[in-house]
């Protein structure tokens, strides 16, 4: 059976401090370092809402559980999931061989082109994907992953137009802009680096941030639905530290949290020992 992860906020910072596959990121790692967010829906929603993003429409809620029980409480449709999960050596020896072996394949080519839903590429006209070469900032970039993929309809009545940071910064980094031009932007980007940094030391936190280079072993990645190139949808899942997006084959709006908690769990079954998992949903905000 699988292990019932823990959904209270200790242990629930962010680390990012392994070296990317990308030999572009080895050279830079670290050059740059902020400190951890929170797993918290409170503090995240203040975050987004603090961005430019319509929290009243939609709002990030706690998952509680991968059961179906848990799922059902969930209102829809799930826009996007966040999850935070431990860094061990079963996950990151998982990473390496999965970055290795698409790297081997070529399947991490941009301009790769493939009728396989389970097959790995780059992506970057199905779905939009920036790379992560900041320290500690997998939950910023786990957020942009998740607000970003939203569907065009949702993003025009909640994403808030420029001058606004988060519309203004979409607007500069459209889906096809290559995913290190993206991370090139974001890191010399003051505002979000400040708005970061006032995220981590919020009221609403309910752990302190630490220090910049306390070793806080989890990190951030988020689910989203986007195209195959064919008219189709997919479940993909975005981390900053890998070559690219990883496809976890076809998905809908009505079977994403699903479709989401079943590659979830197989985080799950690389360490059945820990309960350091968090997961939140991007969901229609329910009124009080």
């Amino acid at each position: 059976s699988l292990p019932q992860y823990n959904n209270t906020k200790k242990n629930t910072q962010e680390m990012s401090s392994f070296p990317d596959t990308d030999k572009v990121d080895d050279k830079i790692k670290n050059k740059k370092r902020w400190y951890p967010l929170e797993s918290n829906p409170t503090l995240l929603n203040k975050y987004i809402s603090q961005l430019g993003f319509d929290t009243s429409l939609y709002s990030f809620v706690d998952v509680y559980s991968t059961e179906s029980w848990a799922l059902e409480l969930i209102p829809g449709p799930v826009l996007a999931v966040i999850m935070l999960y431990p860094l061990s050596d079963a996950q990151e020896n998982h990473r390496r061989a999965e970055d290795e072996e698409r790297i081997k394949t070529n399947i991490a080519s941009p301009t790769t082109t493939t009728t396989n839903k389970n097959n790995n590429n780059n992506d970057t006209n199905n779905v939009w994907y920036i790379k992560q070469r900041i320290g500690n900032a997998c939950g910023t970039i786990g957020i942009l992953h998740a607000l970003a993929n939203i569907p065009p309809t949702v993003a025009q009545r909640t994403i808030t137009p420029p001058p606004s940071w988060l519309g203004t910064f979409l607007q500069r980094c459209p889906m096809t802009l290559p995913p290190l031009e993206k991370a090139a932007i974001l890191e010399a980007d003051d505002a979000i680096e400040m708005a970061h940094d006032r995220a981590t030391r919020d009221v609403a936190a309910q752990t302190g941030r630490g220090g910049l280079d306390d070793d806080v072993r989890t990190h951030f990645v988020a689910f989203v639905r986007g195209g195959d190139g064919d008219g189709g949808e997919l479940l993909y899942e975005l981390d900053g530290r890998k070559c690219g997006p990883v496809r976890h084959g076809v998905t809908t709006s009505e079977g994403f949290l699903r479709d989401v908690c079943g590659v979830i769990e197989g985080f799950m079954r690389r360490d059945p020992g820990e309960v350091r998992f968090s997961i939140l949903a991007l969901v229609p905000t329910l009124e009080d």
